[in-house]
């Protein structure tokens, strides 16, 4: 009897704790879409915060998150104040809180205090469990604060955090390559410009070509190396959140395809999205092979729900690489990064480089 009454208070606690997880997806569904919406304001910083808190169920310190983003914010204004930069156009003043930012980001930085010199020590790349395979919180802003090293989604985030923070988050854009996240910029005197901060080097666009899974398709198309508006970050979030709560043992896939369709109205061709939707449909599709005890997939085409959820699937695939994208392998991913290291000459924006040093 007591055994039983134990399963019973288990299986109670398991549904309370799993409904307080939905709502708290919901709840952070709800204000993503609202900023996309303009019913709230657009804000990177808590659109990031509000995914990270609800992954770890409400549990993220909110007063070192915001405290860190206050520090980092404050010291880039604070370096963007005191130096002054070789770049001369009249667009400087943007020029030098971007090269304020990666300095933060990138630089060791000496800092007094109380008649003291300290030395800030910059943040570093974490090539362990780099697509939060293991720990899905590896892929967080909050880990990189509180570890000082992160990845090439929690960089440029932090990137763009600080940038909103001190007044060029509009002027800060998100791009996208093969399993990746960097920083373009633009400016009167170069154009468009690409900060990397996995390494910390400004790399021209053909170092981003020779991961050799960027086609001219998927360039035109917008899947990758473009400039993304805030908007259509807020959408990358909501993939974030999506992606968080598959990580999930149990989850509901209405949410899941909600938060795909929603970063779709605003970023039509982000493929993480449509992979994302796709893989909650193929869920569906396993439901309904339990619901109906079906033991084999091609029994699938027996049901009108499954038959219709195929053909949606095959649309959504053949859409997917028509808009030229293909699935890079985290091998050759990781040799990619390195390359950028080891043929810094070949690849580095010199150019760059120059503007932002001071004078």
């Amino acid at each position: 009897m007591n055994k039983i009454l134990l399963i019973i208070v288990l299986f109670i606690t398991i549904n309370i704790s799993a409904q307080s997880r939905d709502d708290l997806y919901k709840d952070t569904y709800t204000k993503l879409t609202e900023m996309l919406e303009g019913k709230r304001e657009l804000s990177f910083k808590e659109a990031v915060y509000s995914v990270e808190n609800t992954y770890l169920m409400g549990k993220l310190d909110s007063t070192f998150f915001n405290s860190q983003i206050l520090f980092l914010s404050s010291l880039a204004e604070q370096l963007n104040q005191s130096r002054k930069l070789i770049y001369t156009e009249n667009d400087r003043e943007a020029v030098s809180k971007y090269a304020s930012i990666y300095a933060v980001l990138k630089d060791s930085i000496p800092i007094v205090r109380e008649n003291k010199m300290y030395k800030y020590v910059p943040f570093g790349y974490d090539f362990e469990d780099i697509f939060g395979h293991e720990h899905w919180q590896n892929m967080f802003v909050s880990k990189l604060l509180e570890t000082r090293v992160g990845n090439c989604h929690s960089l440029p985030y932090l990137y763009k955090i600080i940038a909103e923070e001190i007044g060029a988050g509009q002027e800060t854009h998100l791009a996208l390559a093969p399993n990746h996240i960097y920083i373009k910029h633009r400016i009167l005197k170069g154009g468009w410009y690409n900060t990397e901060l996995t390494s910390g080097i400004f790399p021209i666009d053909a170092w981003l070509m020779a991961s050799g899974f960027i086609s001219v398709e998927s360039i035109s198309n917008g899947v990758y190396m473009k400039a993304l508006d805030d908007k259509e970050s807020i959408a990358l979030c909501l993939v974030d959140l999506a992606q968080g709560y598959q990580k999930s043992m149990f989850y509901d896939n209405d949410l899941v395809l909600q938060c795909a369709n929603k970063a779709l109205e605003y970023y039509p061709n982000y493929v993480n999205a449509m992979l994302v939707k796709v893989e909650a449909q193929k869920v569906q599709l396993e439901n309904i092979m339990a619901k109906h005890y079906a033991e084999f997939p091609k029994d699938l085409n027996k049901y009108p729900e499954s038959r219709k959820l195929l053909a949606e699937i095959e649309i959504e695939l053949g859409i997917i690489h028509n808009l030229g994208y293909r699935k890079m392998p985290e091998e050759m991913y990781l040799d990619w990064l390195v390359s950028l290291k080891e043929e810094k000459n070949k690849y580095a924006n010199k150019k760059i480089h120059t503007f932002i040093k001071s004078k």
